[in-house]
């Protein structure tokens, strides 16, 4: 019979390439790798890890137990915490990964709100942006997902249909919105025509954004001149301070960020990306989880 353990110590392995690392990343000994991968090995009935030097290569056997073993660690969890949550356990555990305007904004509200109803459901919180939230949810790393999608182009719809094996929980509508510096010609201006800025340098932000910003600005006629790519947002809005150039970003990111020496004016036409909560079938129908993406809807309304 394969063990869930074992999976466990099998993804492990794949994922370092050796049994020592895997030991590492597990806080286990090299040698109980080592045993329970010769267990797996025995269960299975077929070899499922090929030595090449140094480095582990997965068979064939092996690359499918490994392709299946996200989705059976999911509903083994889901299964545990629902059948914890029947028992009248007060417990549970959610893994949250978010994009970093999504951390500073809306996950802390949601959170505290978790901690004060469910005192004892244990919340861990990592970051990273779409599309590698998304993998870790596929991947059994995270329990929880906030991404976002853009819309006026086509990969709202390539995002809607790379989600459809998931649940996904609308969240927000996020406008983007233009960054100046405060002695710029368009500093006292409301709103502002993405055409206006065609000859200004430009600061953009994470891959997908980026990407997302030069669709725009095409749009409108141009190709941008980016003179600077960063993810970190207090980075974009401190080079835009300094007068290095212009910048579009969602609003969320905005808030969570003390924008100091820039102008905000709205962005005709209005660009929009769509803030979502996504999770695993199997997954959403634990208490813990459900509770969570509750408290995000909540968060998100206030």
């Amino acid at each position: 019979m394969i063990e869930a353990r074992h999976l466990r110590i099998l993804r492990a392995v794949a994922g370092t390439g050796s049994f020592s690392a895997a030991a590492r990343e597990l806080g286990c000994t090299q040698p109980a790798v080592s045993q329970q991968m010769k267990a797996l090995e025995q269960s299975a009935g077929t070899p499922l890890l090929v030595r090449t030097g140094r480095e582990m290569r997965l068979t064939q056997a092996g690359e499918a137990l490994v392709r299946h073993a996200a989705g059976i660690l999911a509903g083994l969890t889901a299964a545990e915490e629902e059948v914890a949550a029947i028992a009248g356990l007060r417990a549970g555990r959610v893994r949250l990964v978010s994009f970093p305007s999504g951390s500073s904004t809306l996950v802390p509200t949601a959170l505290a709100a978790m901690r004060a109803a469910h005192p004892g459901t244990r919340i861990s919180l990592v970051e990273a942006e779409p599309p590698r939230s998304v993998e870790m949810l596929r991947e059994g790393d995270c329990d929880v997902a906030l991404a976002f999608r853009y819309g006026g182009d086509g990969s709202a719809a390539g995002n809607a249909a790379e989600w459809e094996d998931l649940v996904v929980t609308p969240l927000l509508t996020d406008r983007l919105v233009g960054l100046v510096p405060e002695g710029h010609r368009l500093a006292g201006a409301e709103r502002v025509g993405m055409a206006e800025l065609a000859d200004e340098p430009w600061i953009a932000g994470c891959p997908r954004c980026r990407r997302h910003l030069v669709e725009v600005c095409e749009g409108a006629g141009f190709t941008p001149r980016i003179d600077f790519a960063t993810d970190d947002y207090p980075a974009v809005v401190g080079l835009v301070g300094a007068g290095l150039g212009v910048a579009v970003l969602p609003e969320l990111a905005v808030e969570s960020v003390r924008a100091k020496g820039v102008s905000t004016l709205a962005v005709e036409p209005a660009v929009e990306r769509e803030v979502v909560a996504l999770t695993l079938p199997d997954l959403a129908r634990v208490p813990a989880v459900a509770a969570t993406l509750g408290e995000l809807v909540r968060a998100a309304t206030r």
